[in-house]
Parts: C-alpha cells; sequence; structure tokens
C-alpha cells in the first residue's frame, strides 16, 4: 500500500533510538524528507547514517538539544523550516518517568514530569501548527503509554501520560477544521538496546520472566518497529479518518476495555 508520504516532511523528537528512532527511520522509507532531535550526538550521527539510507528520494536530518528546554522547540522548527522548508508530521516522542512514590516525590519531580512527558508536545504543536496550515493541513502524533490509559506505572508518568491523551483529544477538535490530524500511539512494554526494559532485565534475577508470565499474554515484550509501522500509518494520508484517536499498541499488555 502506498501511504502517500512520498517527500513530506517529518519532525520526531526523540529520535535518535528506540520507538523515536524507528518511526522516522519508516517515515523516511516511505519517501519524507525527515529531521530527528536528541540530546546525544553520537546516537544522532549513528541513526542519521540508517535513516539516510531508508529511500533514494528522502533526505534526512538531524538536531541536537533538549526539547525540554527554553527556546530549544523553537530551533528545532527552524532547523526543520532551514533544511526542508515546511512542515508535514509532528511526531512528539520525548518521555520517561520517575518510579518515586508520592511521599518521596517533590513538587520539581512532577514539574519535571510534565515538563518531559506533557509541556514539550504542547509546544511543539504550537509552534507547527501554523506551518501545518501554510501546506494545507499535517499529521500530529504523540507517543503516550498505556499506562496513561490506566493505572500502573510511577504515578508521575502515569499521571503526565494521561493528560497528554487528554491533550491529544482536545487538540484534535481544534484543529479539524484545519485538516491537521492529531492522534496518539499507546506503547506497552518494548525492548530496544539501551532502553529501561534491557536495564531492568539485566538486574532481575530472573530476567522479568515472572512479570513477562503475568502480563504479556504474548510472552514477550514489544519491538520498537512493531510501534513504528502503526505510528507511521497513523501519521500517513492514508488514515484520514484517524483523528482524536489513541491507539494501543502492546500485545494485549493493559486490561482496558476502551
Amino acid at each position: 500500500m502506498d501511504l502517500m508520504l512520498q517527500d513530506k516532511v517529518a519532525m520526531v523528537s526523540g529520535g535518535s533510538r528506540g520507538i523515536g528512532f524507528h518511526i522516522a527511520r519508516d517515515l523516511a522509507a516511505e519517501g519524507c524528507h525527515v529531521i530527528i532531535g536528541g540530546r546525544g550526538e553520537k546516537d544522532l550521527k549513528d541513526a542519521l547514517n540508517e535513516i539516510g539510507g531508508q529511500a533514494s528520494s528522502s533526505r534526512a536530518a538531524s538536531f541536537r538539544g533538549d526539547i525540554t528546554e527554553k527556546g530549544v522547540p523553537e530551533k528545532f522548527l527552524n532547523e526543520a523550516l532551514d533544511f526542508f522548508g515546511g512542515v508535514d508530521i509532528l511526531v512528539n516522542n520525548v518521555g520517561g518517568g520517575n518510579p518515586k512514590t508520592l511521599l518521596e516525590s517533590t513538587d520539581e519531580d512532577w514539574a519535571q514530569a510534565f515538563e518531559f512527558n506533557l509541556f514539550h508536545s504542547v509546544r511543539m504543536s504550537r509552534l507547527v501548527i501554523p506551518e501545518m496550515k501554510k501546506r494545507g493541513g499535517g499529521s500530529i502524533l504523540n507517543v503516550a503509554s498505556i499506562y496513561g490509559r490506566e493505572s500502573k506505572g510511577a504515578m508521575t508518568y502515569n499521571a503526565s501520560k494521561a493528560a497528554l491523551i487528554g491533550f491529544t483529544k482536545s487538540l484534535a477538535r481544534e484543529t479539524a477544521g484545519d485538516n491537521i490530524r492529531v492522534n496518539s500511539i499507546c506503547p506497552g512494554g518494548i525492548l530496544f538496546p539501551g532502553g529501561l526494559w534491557e536495564r531492568r532485565i539485566a538486574e532481575a534475577p530472573d530476567g522479568l520472566q515472572g512479570y513477562l508470565d503475568s502480563d504479556f499474554p504474548l510472552g514477550r515484550f514489544g519491538r520498537p518497529e512493531e510501534v513504528s509501522s502503526v505510528a507511521v500509518l497513523m501519521s500517513s494520508p492514508r488514515a484520514s479518518l484517524v483523528h482524536g484517536a489513541c491507539w494501543t499498541v502492546d500485545g494485549c499488555q493493559s486490561r482496558s476495555n476502551i
């Protein structure tokens, strides 16, 4: 199936490894021009080398910076405009959590979680929407989590990812008239080199086998490419009626009926 992404311009934050990297790589393979953001110079260089080789008609660029810092979202957008002249797709992928309990966590911990999992997506969306309007529309995809849909995981992470899903739905209703689709995708436990689950497996006496047996019906963690294939479809014009949606990609790990 042609996803109608040839020569579209995509921005992917947190695009140097893991889910973000695979989304960027798959968008490039479909013919997109892609710019990835990240903090690590080596990770960005390695990712850019692989992403740039996905399709002869695509071009790729990278931007180094912490998307949660003041002024960095504007610089990221300006780099995209300088390289490619506009934006059609935004993937807000940066996120993370802190496993502290309520009594252990401080106001700063809560502020950091919402900065990391919500506010940068708010800022990037606010910046790119005027550019998407100039091109007649676009697509914004926020990478949330199954633990924004139901209660589990770190408290600050759960609350901030739930807020991201709520923001996504509200923004979708706002931008529908401008042909800008806004959706969220909710991965479950995804295993990739250098990621959280790789570290936890190494630290657990049973390699988390007990957790896999109790929480993962497929008996394994997900792979980032299993998330990216869905994300690319959601971002593409082929998913023209997918708007304000929250899609779970978790192999039935979550237990919500909705």
